[in-house]
């Protein structure tokens, strides 16, 4: 008896030393309902203009409202509080407001708060506005309403501001307020405010900008009253409401735009000439009072013009024009030096981007970088030392580094050593940048450093989250490249079960995007999709992600030949990845799956229909299905009209060929995705039908392009799972 007591003894110790010991699952709930793996960040940091302090969002312990703390960039110590609850309450109100962002004027003496923020579209808003006044320590509201894009003068007196469509400018001294424009009205005409498919596509909303002695206003108007409207059903009432908006489809009539200049102490508005163009996607100031700059394009995108307009004569002049055989890209590198020291242009003419210092003419002084890699950012110039800092992608596609060059193009010098990806933040003087860096598998850690790169202070370490991470012992994705049966050389990585073994054959999911200058193979942390590819790993997938030709970081012949056709070589690429993948010893050839969202919604239902025979399972949303559908901008730049390219739009449509699909298919859309239409995923419904496919469906009433919001994310990617356990 003695014995089998001691036995039992031992066979329980080893239970519980193995139930100890056990690898804990990533659960779904974890991942998209919980903080459980989410990386610390920094929120709100500005850096101040003495460069050696920055403000940072705090929160009141008593009232627990937001408020604004200034720190030593060097220390990291508070160094004073410059907005606390107390101040925050309007006259007459007892409670303090909650502000959900803030911008300080020029010298620093007033701070702009927005409050009750409501979101328009992906980067526009409109809000309640305050205006602290820190010599005072008054609050001042700037109207009873809402008002987007409120702006400081430089002078710090006055603000401006877009209200229904209309442009207004209040003197925060006297209080009056006064309006610019009268013809404001929505689904007609917008006045300082870009309309849907510039602020999507140009990443371009706020459409006026003050001069640099605060005296005038340069403004666009876009009337958008012949654009054809576009109709979402609301489902959130007891009979469906109809949200209608401007969007042209490629193809389509573009707002009429038109750029105005308003001078405060006349109050008048003069048109200004610019020529023959399709799209002004930029404008803005040089050092000088008289002198404003605007960006000027085609229609075709591949002529992108810089003109200067004096404002004394509004005479404008063509001081630049990149153009390519293809389309040009708009950014907002462009900068103009002080002391009529000319201006930093970039531009991908040698077959790579780098940065150009041209002088106030627009000749070219020299170019500053060269090479074959791609300057990803420019991040600013810092005028005693005539240094100028970037990020490039020159070290790896799959890494960011920053990098400074003098202006004369010599002393090149990377700064940030650690393999992996930095975004980089810097101090108004450009002595110190945050540097906020992290690698595949590894949440940011988040350091203040010098221009040698040496960490002068830790700021954030998520030291929780990599003990978190520790316990479930992943691997790491694994990069690697191969060459395509095209002769293509393909960057991808691999994230691999904890216990592989190279003697099994795996099922893979394989995750894409593929979008022109969009990359999903980064030596970066990944978030929450991260950990669902983890997730997937331990349930024993293979999870993949390969950058096909279109991406970005590779120079232009690698991202601009997929030019006129859409979907074609980045189609033939995935296709080639799921072959080389079944060709792998430890692959099961006949149970690979892709899954993608947006693009790569498109490119997933391409794969599942091309690439029948290959793929056994898809999952896309929000998927584009032909190109017609979608916005002029966008569209266009990569295949010019329908009329000029019937045959890129529709061969490389994936209605086209869903007669070839034979795997499972999940196709999922939100019905207010004021991006990609839901009509996309009803034209695909309609042909599937049509063609007697069995499929699975899913609609998100009321959701766009983002699909989130409470649960949504969590019941999607629910969804998602469970139709790969069963169909992979």
């Amino acid at each position: 008896m003695k014995q089998v007591l001691l036995l039992l003894s031992a066979v329980l110790g080893l239970q519980a030393a193995v139930a100890q010991n056990k690898v804990p699952e990533i659960s779904l709930q974890e991942i998209w309902a919980s903080p459980k793996f989410m990386a610390r960040s920094v929120r709100g940091m500005t850096p101040m203009k003495d460069g050696k302090t920055y403000v940072a969002l705090g929160s009141d312990p008593a009232s627990r409202v937001p408020i604004i703390v200034r720190y030593s960039f060097e220390t990291g110590k508070p160094i004073d509080t410059i907005l606390n609850a107390e101040s925050l309450k309007p006259a007459g109100e007892s409670k303090p407001i909650s502000f959900d962002n803030f911008s300080f004027n020029e010298d620093e003496s007033l701070i702009l708060l927005s409050v009750d923020s409501e979101p328009i579209y992906r980067h526009s808003s409109r809000e309640v506005n305050y205006v602290y006044i820190r010599s005072s320590n008054k609050l001042a509201a700037i109207n009873s309403g809402k008002q987007a894009l409120a702006t400081f003068s430089p002078d710090g007196k006055k603000v401006a501001y877009m209200r229904d469509n209309d442009l207004y400018w209040k003197d925060m001294e006297s209080g009056k307020e006064t309006r610019i424009t009268t013809d404001g009205k929505i689904n007609h005409v917008l006045n300082g405010h870009t309309d849907w498919v510039y602020e999507e596509e140009f990443s371009f909303t706020k459409a006026f900008v003050w001069s640099p002695d605060s005296k005038h206003i340069a403004f666009l108007r876009f009337d958008e009253s012949a654009v054809p409207s576009y109709t979402m059903p609301m489902y959130d009432s007891l009979y469906p409401t109809n949200y209608v908006f401007k969007y042209p489809k490629a193809g389509e009539k573009n707002a009429t735009v038109s750029a105005h200049l308003y001078a405060l102490d006349k109050n008048n508005i003069q048109n200004l000439n610019l020529g023959e163009y399709e799209y002004l996607p930029r404008i803005g100031w040089t050092k000088d009072n008289n002198l404003l700059w605007i960006q000027r394009t085609n229609r075709h995108q591949n002529k992108l013009d810089l003109l200067t307009v004096d404002v004394r004569n509004l005479q404008a002049k063509l001081i630049l024009r990149d153009s390519s055989d293809t389309y040009v890209e708009v950014d907002d590198d462009l900068t103009f030096l002080p002391n009529n020291q000319g201006f930093i242009w970039s531009s991908e003419k040698t077959g790579f981007n780098h940065l150009y210092h041209h002088d106030l003419n627009g000749k070219q002084i020299r170019a500053i970088t060269s090479g074959k890699w791609d300057v990803m950012e420019f991040l600013g110039y810092e005028p005693l030392k005539q240094t100028l800092f970037y990020l490039s992608a020159e070290v790896s596609p799959m890494e960011r580094h920053l990098y400074s060059v003098g202006l004369n193009g010599k002393a090149k010098n990377r700064i940030t050593k650690e393999k992996g990806t930095h975004s980089i933040t810097f101090s108004g003087d450009y002595s110190f940048f945050i540097d906020n860096h992290s690698a595949a598998g590894q949440p940011a850690t988040i350091t203040m450093r010098n221009l040698q790169g040496e960490t002068v202070r830790m700021i954030q370490d998520n030291a929780k989250l990599k003990e978190t991470l520790a316990a479930y012992q992943l691997k790491a994705p694994e990069f690697f490249n191969f060459t395509s049966e095209q002769g293509v050389n393909l960057n991808g990585w691999m994230i691999k079960p904890a216990n592989f073994d190279p003697n099994k054959k795996y099922p893979v999911l394989m995750y894409v995007y593929g979008g022109p200058g969009h990359n999903t193979v980064n030596d970066r942390w990944g978030g929450p999709d991260y950990m669902w590819h983890q997730m997937m790993a331990q349930k024993g997938y293979l999870v993949v992600s390969v950058d096909n030709r279109g991406t970005g970081a590779r120079g232009v012949a690698f991202k601009k030949s997929t030019y006129l056709q859409l979907g074609k070589l980045e189609t033939e690429d995935q296709i080639a990845t799921a072959k080389y993948l079944g060709s792998l010893a430890y692959v099961d050839a006949n149970r690979i799956g892709i899954f993608g969202w947006s693009y790569g919604g498109y490119m997933s239902t391409n794969c599942i229909t091309k690439g029948a025979d290959v793929f056994k399972s898809a999952v896309a949303v929000a998927p584009v299905i032909n190109w017609r559908y979608y916005d002029s901008i966008y569209t266009e730049r990569y295949m010019r009209t329908p009329a000029e390219n019937a045959k890129g739009y529709d061969e490389n449509s994936p209605l086209n060929d869903v007669s070839k699909l034979k795997g499972s298919y999940l196709l999922i859309h939100g019905t207010a995705d004021d991006n990609v239409h839901f009509q996309n995923a009803m034209m695909m419904v309609k042909s599937l039908v049509n063609q007697n496919k069995q499929f699975d469906f899913m609609a998100y009433p009321d959701k766009n392009h983002g699909i989130g919001g409470g649960l949504t994310r969590l019941q999607l990617f629910t969804k998602i799972t469970d139709f790969f356990l069963r169909n992979l």
